[in-house]
């Protein structure tokens, strides 16, 4: 059973149709003018606090979980995403979701997002598909001072290389600029922890779709977000929640 958001009078004991999950996580409008990009982050943790079993974030999640994370993906320009986790979790490139088709057409969107990955190395398995066989050009953030050999063969294997730092890494909220004037405004972020905790403490962070899994793992996973703490914890508001299975999945939002 999936219970619709916060206050919604009705509790229907159904599945949400696609279209439906695709209306309660629609993008906010933009404004008149020059869009303004929206960041949001999609992460999964189990009651413990773990963002990942054995690395992986597959064993603590669902089915509901992963049709909510299919409907963000084909909602989004892009998927910005750590190396780290391109590497643990077997990224591939986004694929067409014929129910999304018509939808990402009438906004303006390629079919699929592009995957974005934030890297200051490049150290990179550029035979994978994710490059060899993407919809769209696989995009590399990367800092200035990025070895020039490794950003050559990123652009041999077909990907964009964006610069968005100025010395090995990647700036933030440079990068969600830069995204921006590539055109893509409506940002997803898949983490890993690490990227998240950067996001957060740039404060480019818009909204966090979080699913609270009723699992417990012990041991010493990471959280959703590492790194150095911010010195004030950042307020986000409750958008709205969602019920299945004991999963919850809420949208948290910038108060």
């Amino acid at each position: 059973m999936v219970r619709p958001p916060v206050g919604v009078d009705a509790v229907v004991d159904r599945e949400w149709s696609l279209a439906e999950l695709a209306a309660a996580y629609a993008y906010p409008e933009p404004a008149p003018g020059a869009p303004r990009p929206w960041l949001r982050a999609n992460m999964v943790s189990s009651l413990d606090g773990a963002a990942q079993h054995e690395g992986r974030s597959q064993p603590i999640s669902s089915a509901t979980d992963m049709r909510i994370f299919g409907t963000l993906r084909a909602l989004a320009d892009v998927v910005v995403v750590g190396a780290e986790t391109v590497r643990q979790e077997g990224y591939r490139p986004a694929r067409v979701r014929d129910e999304f088709a018509g939808a990402r057409a009438a906004a303006g969107q390629t079919p699929v997002p592009a995957i974005a990955i934030v890297t200051a190395s490049l150290e990179l398995d550029f035979t994978l598909p994710l490059f060899t066989s993407p919809l769209v050009p696989t995009l590399i953030l990367t800092g200035a001072a990025a070895a020039p050999d490794r950003i050559a063969a990123a652009e041999r294997a077909g990907a964009q290389v964006v610069t968005a730092g100025e010395g090995m890494g990647v700036e933030p909220a440079r990068a969600v600029q830069a995204l921006a004037g590539l055109g893509h405004t409506r940002l997803l972020t898949e983490g890993g922890p690490r990227l998240l905790g950067q996001l957060i403490a740039a404060e480019v962070l818009d909204e966090l779709c979080l699913t609270l899994s009723p699992t417990l793992t012990a041991g010493n996973a990471q959280r959703i977000a590492g790194g150095p703490s911010v010195a004030v914890p950042h307020r986000f508001a409750l958008a709205s929640l969602m019920e299945q299975d004991g999963f919850l999945f809420g949208r948290y939002c910038r108060s």
